[in-house]
């Protein structure tokens, strides 16, 4: 009977959406999850301490009392400046007090280093933070500061898992911002299982939410990810927090983006670039000028889009390469681009544009480790896939902006004058959009070429021929084909062939040179 009772107390959770049952769950019946169930003990009433405090914002314990909702008072929530420009821009302004604001990322992509820069700046700037870690010793985090820069007098550490003794630390100390790295290695004595369980890291994500909202402090928690790029965890931690930013980029680049999956004080449109050194993170002045590469001249291939990340434009180079396939299914490898877009539009050029791209293996990257997801860098990704497969450069600093629709007809883009602005600052003399938006572009100081379709965008924009293109390609008898496969020289047009090089004399029509090897009459 003990027996049973220790096995009632065991219940199953949904780590995508923190579904509670009394049994194990194949699917989960609230989010349709396959695979999720995660067994924690219960929680028990009497033993939450501190974590069932209840909080009530702006009234008092025994004034918790339903209010008509055009009775409470309205103000502008204050804002703290970070000090990082791009932290700033992806926040919405700065630090709303009493935010709590989760950041996610790769391992060794900068988090930590990030976290630890936004403590210095608040400390230089007069304000007290709070820097909880429960991953490194305090000779550990100093080490790092150090690269950093100088380390004020206002920033204090404490190494330390157990939420209550951090609980115990803020409010003696009452810093103005909490860092804590990372939620994952905190825990609570009272509950079982460890660090990093769901039950505990939705415990202690509950116990510093109730600590921001009731006694101020802006909380930022350090978050780690799984192998499908989520934070770990139970996906209800997300839906407590009031932002998501994800730290992105290639680890063994150095660029980092930042980006906002949830803000309930600003866009989620915007977008963070740094620059990582070994001072830390770098703000990057001009991310247009970074995510562009310096060549020495148009190469096949290569084309600059513009993504309006948020509030300001991008210009981006897509590169792709296209060459014969060796296998019986042609690889689309992508790098900072969705591969079904991709597929799309392949489609569309072998339909629209009669390239013969069914053959051949098909890689596309965006240089600078960004990852492009709006529609109006369609054009560039297809144009640099013509440009390679034509062996045809895209004319010198010419800028692609254009959605593209199945039929191979380019859309209006949004805010299309910005982008082609962006350009021009940069040194651009020539944009090509769709013909619908030319009027929108006047007097912008660049040649202007509309398009009404793909085909005629590459057409325009597409210079003459810089390498051999693929033998499928082009013209050619199968002996001058041939002979490149072995590689021999391939004569011009016209000019006499050797006698080991010319084709046998044709044989009367109906004589033996029609028919098959093996056939007799």
């Amino acid at each position: 009977m003990a027996l049973k009772t220790e096995k009632s107390k065991a219940r199953f959770y949904c780590s995508q959406c923190g579904n509670e049952a009394s049994r194990w769950f194949g699917r989960c019946t609230s989010c349709g999850a396959w695979n999720t169930a995660v067994e924690a003990p219960v929680v028990p009433a009497a033993g939450r301490g501190r974590a069932g405090t209840r909080w009530a914002p702006g009234a008092a314990p025994g004034a918790r009392q339903p209010r008509p909702l055009a009775a409470v008072e309205t103000r502008d929530m204050p804002r703290a400046r970070t000090g990082i420009g791009e932290l700033d821009r992806v926040l919405g302004g700065g630090i709303v007090a009493g935010s709590l604001v989760l950041v996610g990322g790769d391992p060794g992509i900068g988090k930590s280093t990030l976290l630890l820069q936004l403590a210095i700046a608040l400390a230089g700037a007069g304000r007290k933070v709070l820097v909880v870690s429960g991953e490194e010793s305090e000779r550990q985090v100093r080490m790092r500061a150090s690269r950093i820069g100088p380390v004020p007098d206002g920033v204090l550490v404490l190494c330390e898992t157990d939420i209550e003794a951090v609980l115990e630390a803020v409010r003696s100390a009452a810093p103005d911002v909490l860092i804590v790295d990372s939620i994952q290695a905190l825990s609570r004595a009272d509950l079982e299982g460890g660090p990093g369980s769901v039950t505990q890291v939705r415990e202690c994500g509950l116990m510093l939410m109730h600590l921001a909202k009731n006694e101020g402090p802006s909380v930022f928690l350090v978050g780690h990810v799984t192998k499908d790029g989520a934070v770990a965890g139970p996906r209800v931690l997300e839906h407590m927090v009031d932002a998501v930013l994800y730290l992105e980029g290639e680890r063994y680049q150095h660029y980092r983006t930042l980006r906002a999956a949830k803000n309930r004080f600003g866009s989620t449109h915007e977008l963070g670039v740094f620059e990582m050194e070994e001072r830390g993170l770098i703000e990057v002045e001009n991310p247009s000028a970074a995510f562009l590469s310096e060549t020495r001249g148009p190469e096949p291939g290569s084309g600059v889009v513009a993504s309006l990340e948020g509030t300001r434009p991008l210009l981006v180079e897509v590169q792709a390469l296209v060459s014969s396939s060796f296998y019986g299914v042609p690889q689309r490898v992508t790098s900072g681009l969705d591969p079904k877009r991709l597929a799309v539009l392949l489609a569309v050029l072998e339909r629209r544009v009669r390239l013969r791209l069914g053959r051949h293996d098909v890689f596309v990257t965006v240089t600078g480790g960004l990852r492009l997801d709006e529609p109006a860098t369609d054009l560039g990704v297809a144009l640099a896939v013509a440009s390679s497969f034509l062996a045809r450069p895209v004319l010198e600093r010419t800028l692609l902006v254009g959605e593209v629709s199945l039929a191979g007809e380019l859309r209006r883009v949004p805010r299309i004058a910005e982008r082609v602005r962006e350009a021009a600052q940069l040194g651009f003399v020539r944009a090509v959009v769709p013909a619908a938006q030319r009027a929108e572009l006047r007097g912008l100081g660049v040649e202007v070429v509309p398009a009404n379709d793909v085909r005629e965008s590459i057409d325009r924009v597409l210079g003459p021929r810089v390498t051999p293109p693929p033998p499928e390609t082009r013209g050619g008898t199968e002996l001058e084909r041939g002979a490149e496969r072995r590689g021999r020289p391939v004569p011009p047009p016209g000019a006499a062939r050797s006698s080991a090089e010319s084709p046998p004399a044709a044989a009367p029509r109906g004589g033996a040179a029609d028919e098959p090897a093996g056939w007799s009459r």
